[in-house]
């Protein structure tokens, strides 16, 4: 299924809302947006990733999750990977990359108690400008 991205801006704040597959086709969009986002907002201090909506993730996908984590951590960002799925969870654990990706200092200096698990409450929903990106 083609990754679908959804994401939403608040001054600060990135937000992408993850649908579909991150796999070896549709990686890239993921870490391109993201990439955007980095470049566009100077004053960045937090990316989310809400993954509920994944179906599958493959060597691919969790390479562009730790491309993104270096991505966001050499800028000073602080990367959420929320919402994550059953699947997404255990990959991690396998390859020994939940704890990077996951903690609270995953990027940006100083970062305080991110809440960075699974059923995000509605006041983690960063009200913004929704932009819809498919991977056709």
């Amino acid at each position: 299924m083609p990754l679908r991205l959804t994401h939403l801006e608040e001054p600060g704040t990135a937000r992408f809302e993850l649908l579909g597959d991150l796999d070896h086709y549709w990686a890239d969009i993921l870490l391109e947006a993201v990439e955007a986002a980095l470049a566009e907002d100077t004053g960045l201090r937090d990316v989310h990733l809400h993954c509920a909506g994944l179906t599958a993730v493959d060597s691919s996908g969790l390479s562009a999750l730790l491309m993104i984590r270096r991505r966001t951590g050499a800028a000073g960002v602080r990367l959420h990977i929320e919402e994550r799925p059953l699947r997404l969870e255990r990959l991690l654990e396998l390859t020994g990359t939940l704890d990077y990706l996951t903690t609270p200092e995953a990027g940006g200096q100083g970062a305080g108690p991110a809440r960075q698990h699974q059923g995000a409450t509605a006041e983690e929903q960063i009200p913004g400008r929704p932009r819809t990106t498919d991977g056709h």
